[in-house]
This record gives C-alpha cells, sequence and structure tokens, in this order.
C-alpha cells in the first residue's frame, strides 16, 4: 500500500540527482576554462585587481559541495530503494550486508574520487605532486596566518595521496634550528612550489622585466620576493637579473644573478 509514494519519492530524488550532475558539468567546463585560461597567460594572476585564482577557488568549492549534495542524494536513493527489496537471505538481507561492509569504504572513495570526477587537470596536478620525490621544491614553512611568509629550499620525502599534505626536508635549517639538525615539514599542496626544470629551459616560461617573482637569495637556500630586471633569453645565459627588496646597499638595490631554474611566480598574497 505505501509503494506509489515510495516510488514518487524514488523518483523525485532520481531527478535531483541528474540536476546535481548537471550543475557539476556546468561548473567543470568553467573549471576547464579557467585552467586553459590560466596556463595560456600565468602572468595574468600578476597583475593588480585580477580575480582569476579568487573565482577558480571559488568554483572548487562549488564543485565540492555539490558532490557532497550528490553523495547525500546517493544515500537516500540506496536506502529507498533497500525498503523495497524484497526480505530473505538472497535480496534486502544480502544486500544490506554488502552496503554495510562496505559503507566505509564507498565513503572513502566518495572522498578521493571527487577531484578526480570534477576535474582531470587536478588529477594530473596531484600525479604531478607524487613524482617530485627527492627533488629540490620551493615550500612555504610558515602558518597561514603568520604576519611574514618563509619560503626555503627543501626536498620532497613523501606525497600522500589520501591528505594531499607533502613531506618535506630541510637539509640546511640554519643556526636557530634546535639540535642544529635537519628538519622535515608536513605540508599542503598549496604550500610548494615546484621549481623549473634545470635541464629543459626552453619549455619554461619566462617572467617578463618587471614582473616581481620569488627567487633564492644568491648563497643561501631561502627565497625572498624580487623584480625581473632582464630575463635569461635578452642576457643570452640561464640566469635572470634580479633587485630583491629590502637587498638596500648604499641607499641602492644591487642587481643579483639567479638561475632560472632557482625563481618561481609570487604567490597571490605574499607577505614579506
Amino acid at each position: 500500500m505505501s509503494s506509489s509514494p515510495d516510488i514518487a519519492g524514488i523518483l523525485e530524488n532520481t531527478k535531483e540527482l541528474d540536476r546535481l550532475r548537471k550543475e557539476q558539468e556546468e561548473v567543470l567546463v568553467e573549471i576547464n576554462k579557467m585552467h586553459k585560461k590560466l596556463q595560456a597567460t600565468p602572468e595574468v594572476v600578476e597583475k593588480p585587481g585580477d580575480t582569476s585564482l579568487s573565482k577558480l577557488k571559488n568554483l572548487y568549492i562549488q564543485a565540492k559541495e555539490l558532490s557532497e549534495s550528490e553523495v547525500t542524494v546517493s544515500n537516500i536513493l540506496l536506502t529507498q530503494l533497500d525498503s523495497l527489496l524484497p526480505s530473505g537471505p538472497t535480496g534486502q538481507q544480502r544486500r544490506k550486508l554488502v552496503a554495510e561492509g562496505n559503507d566505509q569504504k564507498r565513503k572513502r572513495m566518495k572522498v578521493e574520487s571527487d577531484v578526480q570526477r570534477v576535474s582531470p587537470s587536478v588529477r594530473n596536478q596531484i600525479e604531478a605532486y607524487a613524482s617530485l620525490r627527492g627533488e629540490q621544491v620551493a615550500a612555504r614553512v610558515t602558518a597561514d596566518d603568520a604576519e611574514k611568509d618563509e619560503w626555503f629550499v627543501v626536498k620532497v620525502i613523501h606525497f600522500d595521496r589520501d591528505t594531499k599534505e607533502v613531506e618535506v626536508l630541510d637539509e640546511e635549517p640554519g643556526d636557530d634550528e634546535e639540535g642544529g639538525g635537519q628538519r622535515t615539514y608536513k605540508l599542503s599542496m598549496s604550500c610548494i612550489l615546484p621549481f623549473p626544470k634545470r635541464n629543459d629551459p626552453a619549455t619554461t616560461p619566462e617572467f617578463l622585466p618587471g614582473k616581481p617573482v620569488l627567487a633564492v637569495y644568491p648563497g643561501t637556500t631561502a627565497l625572498y620576493k624580487a623584480t625581473v630586471i632582464s630575463t635569461p633569453r635578452k642576457r643570452k645565459s640561464d640566469e635572470y637579473l634580479l633587485e630583491f627588496d629590502d637587498d638596500e646597499e648604499d641607499g641602492a638595490l644591487p642587481q643579483r644573478t639567479v638561475p632560472f631554474h632557482k625563481v618561481v611566480a609570487l604567490p597571490e598574497g605574499h607577505r614579506q
């Protein structure tokens, strides 16, 4: 007697599931547009007032919320369908046992697959970070709410695909470190900036003169904000000519050379 209302509820939820998936597809299209824009003109994020990264973040937040809503509706549908299945060891009971046995696994797989379903580009990014093991990268080791950002050259030890954390080793922590030994950090992907490939300068985009960048200060393993004075291509070498902020000597900023593979884009909101 109660099957009609149950069927009606199932049909209503399947419509909601279709709507959520269509919205996800629309968001995916917008995310891919933003990816293409940033790949074609990465320097656009350096322009004052540019909101590309904020828009991309909002799109990912929207995609995550839609994905979570899809999980919720799917679980409701599973419950509704279970209530209509015949009882017995070959029907509802077997389905329930399977569902209970795989509930945690399904939830974990949903979380792990959210990014993969939303964007192949993000999946590629995860693979790229996983391939960084053993390589030197730039890492922000200070907290998000720190007064100043501190960036150092570190070596990647491990990338955790579950937590999306990168474990790195600071091989030269400095004299102020307790014990004077090497130190490891577990950092989010947003705290890691891969360096350009040393052996592939031709495929590395150049930062134009006047662009702010983050670069390794000569003779150290620390990175600071600097301004491009001249590019490797113009200098016919593999080095940038830079002026580092707060590097004043005798009332002027000295110009220093830094290899192209030790220069990266200045992160949005950098504090120095």
